[in-house]
């Protein structure tokens, strides 16, 4: 029988959603077993956020400094035909639950050479989690062979304002005027369509899974537009994450006054410089388009748009 392990920690309870649907083809087969790990962190995230609490974890977030998870129900020894790892993104970086995961003495013998897939569902903005996660997965020697990224259908200029809402009210339509956040229903449904590839792939026969399952269906689609966005963006949330730490512990005040002085930074930033550079890439895009070309399709990979 095949064994399968689905890693998962979902705030809102949308990426809970988003790992049944791609489950449910795997739970019908009578010759795969299917275990899940729900994530649980020791002191549980609040949901909604409070406005300054949800970026109190942001120095920690973006640096992955793992924090302590609840004693984690599975048998570290057991040995997975396949690993699928269903996070969030928080700040250009996987979930705190993840990053601990990852960090931990169980996820090392439970990932060691084995296949992996990862299910993303966020905003829109997951290529440097997604490259912080590929590196972490080298270094526990685990091969990552497809890649489900799922975003947010309002845009992503409305999404600027509809998923902080949601994050602070705990309502992805608090009010009529603001998109709805979150990923569509139907798309979710839809992923369906990987579990069913990876149902085909697990039953055909016993040998070892070591070539993506996903080509062509449509796992990610990457928008050129914010390969360059999130470059930068990480960037500056490295050195904000470090002057940040270096000021305090995460509910000191002078963590605190830091972060509003980087809240302000950032909303000035996303006003102002944020709509000039995408107008700029805008009119430079013929002059690059080899080579937006070649980022695209490394990003794409494993699993391709």
């Amino acid at each position: 029988m095949r064994q399968v392990l689905v890693v998962h920690y979902s705030q809102t309870g949308q990426l809970d959603r988003l790992m049944q649907s791609v489950c449910a083809p795997l739970l019908q087969q009578t010759a795969i077993q299917v275990d899940f790990l729900n994530l649980q962190p020791a002191q549980p995230y609040p949901f909604p956020w409070p406005f300054l609490g949800f970026f109190r974890i942001f120095p920690e977030t973006v640096l992955m400094r793992p924090q302590p998870l609840r004693p984690m129900a599975v048998d570290a020894d057991k040995r997975y035909d396949l690993v699928i790892l269903a996070y969030q993104v928080w700040f250009l970086a996987p979930s705190q639950p993840m990053t601990s995961f990852l960090a931990s003495p169980q996820a090392a013998r439970l990932l060691k050479g084995t296949p992996v897939v990862t299910l993303i569902g966020c905003r829109n903005m997951w290529l440097m989690a997604q490259e912080k996660v590929k590196q972490r997965l080298t270094e526990l020697g685990a091969r990552l062979v497809d890649n489900i990224a799922l975003t947010d259908a309002c845009g992503t200029a409305a999404s600027f304002l509809a998923t902080p809402l949601w994050m602070f009210t705990g309502r992805q339509k608090p009010y009529g005027w603001v998109p709805r956040a979150g990923i569509d229903e139907a798309e979710i449904a839809a992923a369906r369509r990987f579990g069913d590839a990876m149902a085909l792939r697990l039953t055909a026969d016993e040998s070892p899974i070591e070539q993506p399952m996903l080509k062509g269906l449509g796992a990610v689609r990457i928008d050129e537009a914010l390969i360059g966005s999130e470059t930068v963006g990480n960037r500056s949330f490295q050195l904000w994450s470090r002057l940040l730490a270096a000021l305090g512990p995460q509910q000191s005040r002078r963590r605190a006054a830091g972060l509003v002085l980087y809240i302000v930074f950032l909303l000035c930033l996303i006003v102002t410089v944020v709509p000039l550079s995408s107008l700029l890439k805008k009119l430079l895009a013929p002059l690059f388009k080899a080579r937006m070309q070649q980022k695209k399709a490394y990003f794409a990979g494993p699993s391709g748009e």
